[in-house]
């Protein structure tokens, strides 16, 4: 389920809930406290992944506390 996954605070990607950094850009600033996600398959076709700076496919969340 989406909502026990935790989520980066630098880049906002949707990781496992047993990661201890995130997938992507390595960083150990992960969070439960996040809201919405968006699965982003084509970069840089989205208008989406251009307004959230998203150069690589994902799920991303939109809101991170």
């Amino acid at each position: 389920m989406a909502s026990d996954r935790l989520v980066c605070r630098e880049c906002h990607r949707v990781n496992d809930p047993d990661n201890e950094t995130c997938d992507a850009c390595n960083s150990s600033s992960l969070t439960e406290d996040w809201a919405g996600y968006v699965v982003i398959a084509h970069p840089e076709e989205s208008q989406i992944a251009t307004e959230m700076q998203v150069t690589e496919p994902g799920a991303y969340a939109l809101k991170v506390r």
